[in-house]
């Protein structure tokens, strides 16, 4: 009984022993299949993330490439936003209206013709009166009466500023009206203006200046009468600049106002010829 129970205990630790043996071997396989795959999966999630970083990067870097640079010169407009609005300078016949005065219009009480000297007056001693002057400035193809020494105008024709049409003079009775001598600032205008306020010899200059002074067509100076550059304008668009820079000259000249109105609308005139000048003559 001794030796049968040494041999089964002796078969049993045997049995043991190779039971442990086989069990490590199979821990070590297992190890050796579970080391290759643990490192793939780490090698993959290493690549995975990087590719999302690279992904997450990737929009950054294009949007930083496809923001343009700025030139020196957009650099400059944004700087100074002002400079592409800049106002446009003033005409030189506005620059001259901003320096006139404005104020209302005075009453035209006391306004009678004579307070500017008689009608014509030959006031620059030529021999030959005002009305005859202008008619021998503005008129071509002219002829005189004999004996006037080139004076009293009898034929002509005028190319009429204010209508734009040709006008064929001949002096008489009932002809000679069809060209009038207009006073661009009229007289009644400058009495209302300031020129109550100067001395008659300073308004009989006014009345018999060529600067205030033009031929034009007859119908068109009665349509006119006394008015200012608010109420009437040429119906000749292309003269209107011309005119309104003849009035400004003629109140500069003679330190004459103008209403708040009249300057506006002087002003939307001179604003489509940015180039114009005041006349001197």
């Amino acid at each position: 009984m001794s030796r049968s129970r040494r041999y089964c205990r002796r078969s049993r630790s045997r049995k043991q022993s190779v039971s442990g043996v086989w069990i490590f071997l199979i821990a070590i396989v297992l190890l050796c299949c579970l080391l290759p795959s643990s490192h793939s999966s780490s090698t993959s999630s290493t690549h995975s993330a990087s590719q999302a970083q690279s992904q997450v990067k990737a929009p950054v870097k294009l949007a930083h490439k496809a923001r343009p640079q700025s030139r020196p010169k957009e650099q400059a407009q944004q700087s100074h936003p002002q400079s592409q609005s800049r106002p446009q300078a003033p005409s030189p016949a506005e620059a001259v209206l901003n320096t006139l005065s404005v104020r209302g219009r005075a009453p035209r009480t006391g306004y009678r013709r004579t307070q500017f000297g008689p009608a014509w007056a030959d006031v620059d001693h030529n021999g030959c009166d005002t009305r005859n002057d202008i008619l021998n400035r503005d008129l071509t193809d002219r002829t005189w009466r004999p004996g006037t020494y080139d004076c009293i105008v009898t034929t002509g024709i005028l190319h009429d500023p204010y209508t734009g049409e040709v006008i064929h003079f001949t002096r008489g009775r009932r002809t000679s009206e069809a060209v009038q001598i207009d006073h661009v600032v009229a007289l009644s205008d400058a009495w209302q203006t300031g020129a109550q306020q100067l001395s008659f010899s300073t308004r009989e200059s006014l009345a018999n200046d060529p600067l205030n002074l033009l031929a034009v067509d007859g119908p068109a100076n009665q349509q006119k009468s006394d008015a200012d550059a608010a109420s009437w304008l040429p119906p000749n668009k292309a003269y209107r600049c011309n005119y309104v820079a003849r009035q400004i000259a003629v109140k500069k000249k003679y330190r004459l106002w103008v209403t708040a109105a009249e300057k506006d609308a002087m002003k939307y005139v001179l604003s489509s010829c940015p180039a114009q000048k005041v006349p001197v003559q």
